[in-house]
């Protein structure tokens, strides 16, 4: 008879089974049986300073690899500080597992100590949860747990388990296969509903490919790659989805939306076919719904159903894994018995003409000052060291846009992000967690003086693991985005958005054991971020810039995605007496 083993054992296996090699947390009273097996255990547990930056840290472990990212908290205070990491995780469908601690079962409901309904507190935070009641449960709800985390939609998945649930003791039964009636995902797509998208894409004149995070997450870069060339369509990329398709590919235009391109925005404006590939019409890529793409038929392929038609009715809904989908396209594609008449090529002709035109125009570029450094321009040397190949995650705020604009990124996994939730202090833990998954690879977090301040304690998780994170601080000494909103829609009346006081970095750095440099001159910039990447630890850099820049192009809320303010007003001439 095999040897009775603890429950906090058999979730040690069950971790190593799913292939956990690293884990981001914060131990605390009822997880001190779990933590007491991983004392002995080859998983690497990584001490995080607060438990929300544990999940954006295996946010963007999981973000980097594709692979599933855990963390962990104890009961209580712990587990409800994960929340805001797992609903960002939700709203950017990444695959995190989040282990919590849990009062013992007897105390459940009784406000025992640290306790929490961290179950009914998460039902809407993840893509779904479970609280273990019982030792038996225990492996299979453990491994149901990576399977929904990482199958159809990814997403994350919340395991609680109470601490005599740890304690017990029982037989480990190894689990073999996983089996959930009602947990359905879609994934080959209807052939007949492919069919009608490639009939539709041999008809249209002036085809768009709107592609995004979906594409990254179903591993379907290359195909997308494919797909363009083969009907070289030209493609926006999401904020979500940069580096599906590399940003030097002549077929991608660029992001759009609220901060895209004018190109961008004015290619939905005038297409005929919007071709749709794991998106979700996000209002800050449409603007106003009803205005957005007024002349487009669309296919919309996505693997979540609930996304189909929720915000813009398709022509041709696909509810399949994209990956599946852009396969069996690509042939259907390859075998059609004719090529487009010389009427819709001379069409499509005129389209790209159209587009390059649309780009001439108003370009994405950055902006260069002798006397002071512009944001752009910090952006732009970013991307000259990177050179497309660099981890780059970015905090919330103007910087991000920026970035987005501005920073190339020719393979997916390298641009970390909070985009559906906006979380502000998700830049710096997400860079960390991205670094220990690709210690070998240079990354960079981009924060902002704002963000920064919320993520200053994973420093000493930086400095205690020896992290050669390059952490670059746009510092505009303004809560920038907020600042350009009240200046630009509440009359200039600033409230609440002047950040006054900022750590000398150098000391900071220093106060940790690494080095710090403040940066305020534009000769200065290249040299510093030269030596940032040339040092083997980490490095902080405080980069003072324009303070009161803002992003261009921006689409107000609720305007259509056409009506974009391009650039700061211009002065009036005054007319000569």
């Amino acid at each position: 008879m095999a040897n009775l083993i603890s429950g906090a054992q058999m979730l040690v296996e069950c971790l190593v089974k799913e292939g956990v090699d690293c884990m981001f947390g914060y131990p605390g009273g009822v997880t001190l049986p779990f933590y007491d097996v991983l004392y002995e255990h080859q998983i690497r547990h990584v001490l995080v300073r607060h438990e929300q930056n544990a999940a954006f840290a295996a946010e963007g472990w999981a973000r980097s690899t594709g692979r599933v990212g855990v963390c962990c908290a104890t009961s209580g205070p712990g587990a409800t500080n994960l929340v805001t990491g797992l609903v960002n995780a939700m709203m950017d469908s990444i695959p995190v597992v989040a282990i919590t601690g849990q009062v013992t079962t007897k105390l459940i409901g009784s406000d025992a100590f640290q306790e929490a309904d961290t179950f009914g507190i998460t039902r809407s935070a993840t893509k779904h949860n479970y609280l273990v009641k019982r030792l038996e449960d225990l492996t299979q709800t453990v491994h149901e747990a990576f399977y929904v985390a990482a199958s159809g939609r990814p997403g994350p998945v919340l395991v609680d388990v109470p601490k005599d649930i740890f304690q017990a003791q029982g037989h480990y039964q190894p689990v073999t296969s996983i089996h959930l009636p009602g947990y359905k995902v879609f994934t080959e797509g209807h052939t007949g509903q492919i069919r009608r998208a490639a009939q539709l894409l041999e008809e249209a004149e002036r085809p768009l490919v709107y592609a995004g995070g979906g594409i990254i997450a179903a591993e379907a870069s290359g195909l997308l790659r494919e797909f363009v060339e083969l009907t070289d369509t030209p493609a926006v990329v999401t904020l979500m989805g940069l580096g599906a398709l590399p940003s030097s590919h002549p077929n991608f235009i660029s992001m759009p939306g609220m901060h895209g391109s004018y190109a961008a925005n004015m290619a939905f404006q005038n297409c005929d076919l919007i071709v749709a590939l794991g998106v979700r019409f996000d209002d800050r890529v449409t603007g106003r719904l009803a205005a957005f793409a007024p002349h487009a038929k669309v296919v919309h392929v996505d693997i979540d159903p609930a996304e189909i038609g929720k915000n813009r009715v398709p022509d041709v809904p696909i509810v399949g894994d994209v990956n599946r989908v852009l396969t069996r396209l690509l042939k259907m594609l390859r075998e059609a018995p004719s090529q487009p008449g010389e009427k819709i090529g001379a069409a499509r002709r005129a389209w790209w003409k159209q587009i390059r035109e649309w780009k001439r125009q108003h370009p994405l570029e950055p902006v260069f000052s002798s006397s002071e450094i512009k944001p752009q321009h910090l952006m732009a040397e970013i991307d000259r060291i990177s050179g497309g190949e660099a981890i780059v995650s970015s905090d919330v705020g103007q910087h991000q846009m920026w970035a987005a604009q501005l920073i190339r990124f020719n393979h997916p996994r390298l641009w970390l992000n909070s985009g559906g939730l906006g979380s502000m202090g998700f830049g710096l833990p997400a860079a960390m967690g991205a670094q220990f998954a690709n210690p070998d690879k240079l990354v960079f977090a981009i924060v902002g003086d704002g963000g920064f301040q919320m993520s200053i304690p994973e420093l000493a998780t930086i400095a205690s693991n020896g992290l050669p994170v390059k952490i670059i601080v746009m510092n505009n000494g303004y809560l920038g985005m907020v600042r350009q909103w009240q200046t630009m829609f509440y009359n200039n009346r600033l409230c609440g958005v002047e950040l006054d006081c900022f750590p000398d970095v150098e000391k900071l750095a220093g106060a940790y054991g690494f080095k710090g440099k403040i940066v305020d001159q534009p000769s200065q910039l290249a040299p510093a971020l030269e030596a940032a990447v040339r040092e083997p630890g980490p490095y902080l850099l405080n980069v003072k810039v324009t303070a009161t820049e803002s992003v261009y192009p921006i689409v107000a809320a609720g305007a259509a995605i056409n009506d974009m303010v391009l650039g700061p007003p211009q002065p009036v001439p005054v007319p000569a007496e």
